[in-house]
C-alpha cells in the first residue's frame, strides 16, 4: 500500500470522528494537521478551536480508536494542539489582533461579576490561551487587588503597557488613580477613559479579550458595544428574585443591541441565597446555562489576597465550577465562530 493510500485511509477513519460541539467530523472541520505515517506508525495532530476545549479528552480517545481499528496499525502518536479562530468582526482601533472579545456583565453590584471575570480570565489562560482582562467597571476598579498586582509597567512608544499576573494581561482604572481616591465623571469622561484602554494599550495578539463591565444598563456598556465589538457577553446572577430581576434587563439590553449571549452564571449558589433561580433565568430566555458557583468563603478570601480561587484552590468545589465555565464559554465562542464561517483553513501536510 504506497503512502498516499495510507493517508487517505487514516482519514477515512478519522471522518468518522465528530467533533461532539460542532457536530460535524474532525476531517471536514479540518482540525487534522502534520499526517505522517512510517511503517506501522500513525502520527498526526488534532488542531481544536480552543485550548480549553471541555471535551478535549474525548475527542483524542475516539480518534485513537478509529485510528487502531485500521489493520497493520500499531504505534498512534496524536498531538493535541489548538487555533483559535477569530469571531470576524471589525476592531479598527485596534492595531493588533485581538480574535474575541468576551464581556461579564451583571444587572446589579455585589453578585460577583469582577470575581467570576478574573477566575474566567485565569482559567482561559490556564489552559493555554493568550488573554486580556480589560476593567471597564471605571468608578469601582477591583481586578488589580483581585489579581494581585498595584502597578503598572512604564508606558513605552507611547502606549500603554499592560500589568501581568498568572499569565493574563490586565488593564485598569485602579493602575492609574491613588487608592480610595473617588472618580467623579460624567459620561462622555467615561466613555473617553474606555476608548483610551482599547486604543492606548499594548495588548498585544490575544485569544480572548476578558471585559468586566459596571453594574447596569449606562453608559459604559452601549458605548463598549459600539467602540469594540463584542464576541459575546456572560451575564452574572445570584440566584435571588431581585437579582434574577435586573440580571434579566441586563440580558435584553445585549439583545437590544445585538450582542450574542453566551450564557448565565448563577454565583453565590447555597443555603443564604438559595439555587436554581440563575438555571432557571436561561431557560425563559432560551441561552445556555454555563453553570453554578458554590458559596465558598475560599472565593472570597482569594479574591482578598489577590489569589483568585481557581489559583488558590484549584480543587475546591467553586474553583472546579469556574473552571468548567470558562471552557463553556470557550465552547460558545467556538459554536458561533463556526457558524459565522471563520473557523481558519489548516492544510493538510
Amino acid at each position: 500500500m504506497n503512502n498516499l493510500m495510507s493517508k487517505e485511509i487514516v482519514l477515512a477513519a478519522l471522518s468518522k470522528v465528530q467533533e461532539p460541539e460542532l457536530h460535524k467530523d474532525l476531517v471536514t472541520l479540518n482540525m487534522i494537521q502534520n499526517l505522517e505515517i512510517l511503517d506501522d506508525s500513525v502520527s498526526f495532530s488534532i488542531v481544536l478551536t480552543t485550548p480549553a476545549c471541555p471535551l478535549k479528552g474525548l475527542i483524542e480517545k475516539q480518534a485513537r480508536t478509529a485510528v487502531q481499528a485500521i489493520p497493520g496499525v500499531k504505534n498512534i502518536n496524536i498531538k493535541m494542539d489548538s487555533n483559535v479562530p477569530s469571531d470576524g468582526r471589525e476592531r479598527g482601533l485596534l492595531n493588533v489582533p485581538i480574535r474575541n472579545v468576551i464581556a461579564v456583565a451583571s444587572g446589579k453590584g455585589g453578585v460577583g461579576k469582577s470575581t467570576v471575570s478574573a477566575n474566567l480570565a485565569i482559567s482561559l489562560a490556564k489552559s493555554g490561551a493568550s488573554v486580556g482582562l480589560m476593567d471597564a467597571d471605571i468608578y469601582g476598579p477591583n481586578l488589580p487587588t483581585m489579581m494581585g498586582i498595584d502597578h503598572m509597567p512604564a508606558p513605552k512608544d507611547n502606549k500603554l503597557i499592560p500589568a501581568e499576573s498568572f499569565g493574563v494581561k490586565i488593564m485598569s482604572m485602579g493602575f492609574l488613580v491613588k487608592p480610595g481616591q473617588p472618580l467623579i465623571w460624567r459620561g462622555p469622561m467615561l466613555v473617553s477613559a474606555l476608548r483610551q484602554f482599547i486604543s492606548d494599550v499594548e495588548w498585544g495578539e490575544l485569544d480572548y479579550l476578558i471585559v468586566d463591565l459596571p453594574p447596569g444598563t449606562g453608559d459604559v456598556p452601549l458605548s463598549l458595544a459600539q467602540a469594540l465589538p463584542l464576541s459575546g457577553v456572560v451575564i452574572v446572577t445570584m440566584p435571588q428574585s431581585v437579582s434574577l430581576e435586573d440580571a434579566s434587563r441586563g440580558l435584553e439590553m445585549f439583545r437590544t443591541l445585538e450582542v450574542p449571549i453566551l450564557g448565565v452564571v448563577e454565583n453565590m449558589r447555597g443555603d443564604v441565597f438559595g439555587a436554581g433561580g440563575g438555571e432557571n433565568m436561561a431557560k425563559i430566555a432560551q441561552v445556555p446555562f454555563l453553570g453554578a458557583v458554590p458559596m465558598e468563603s475560599g472565593v472570597r478570601v482569594g479574591g482578598d489576597t489577590g489569589k483568585p480561587v481557581v489559583i488558590s484552590n484549584p480543587n475546591s468545589d467553586a474553583a472546579k465550577s469556574l473552571q468548567a465555565i470558562a471552557e463553556q464559554v470557550a465552547a460558545q465562542i467556538s459554536i458561533a465562530a463556526h457558524h459565522n464561517k471563520n473557523t481558519p483553513l489548516i492544510n493538510i501536510i
